[in-house]
């Protein structure tokens, strides 16, 4: 179900992204022209807006830059309440949207995360993120 939902925005831009993660690696793109690191996927620099783009591996690590604690899901999240939604700053300056698992009581803005690989449907990975103690 939650496969459903994420596959139809599955397009030829994030798809290194998605593949990545099956094999547990967090693939982010850069620009071969200004050297940012980017994400989400997309065919143009938002920087310079060169189309010399490539992929390389994060380090899965970074900062939690934003969170909220979410206390009533919908849809195929309707059972999973309460949970930590939030934005991790990763250490190659790009955020992403995640969720952020371990003790609600120890997350706050600044903690330091690192990458874990969740299959939340048969051959289906998400990145999540954890404390690093």
């Amino acid at each position: 179900m939650i496969k459903d939902l994420i596959k139809s925005g599955i397009d030829e831009e994030s798809k290194p992204y998605w593949d990545g993660l099956k094999d547990h690696k967090l693939l982010i793109q850069q620009c071969e022209d200004c050297q940012q690191s980017i994400f989400y996927p997309r065919s143009i620099c938002p920087h310079c807006f060169s189309g010399q783009l490539s992929w390389f591996q994060a380090n899965g690590t970074g900062s939690i830059y934003s969170f909220t604690i979410v206390h009533q899901g919908y849809g195929p999240f309707k059972g999973e309440p309460p949970y930590v939604v939030g934005i991790v700053e990763l250490d190659e300056g790009v955020r992403m949207m995640t969720r952020i698992i371990g003790d609600k009581d120890e997350i706050s803005i600044g903690k330091r995360v690192s990458v874990v690989y969740k299959e939340v449907e048969e051959d289906f990975v998400l990145p999540y993120f954890q404390l690093i103690a």
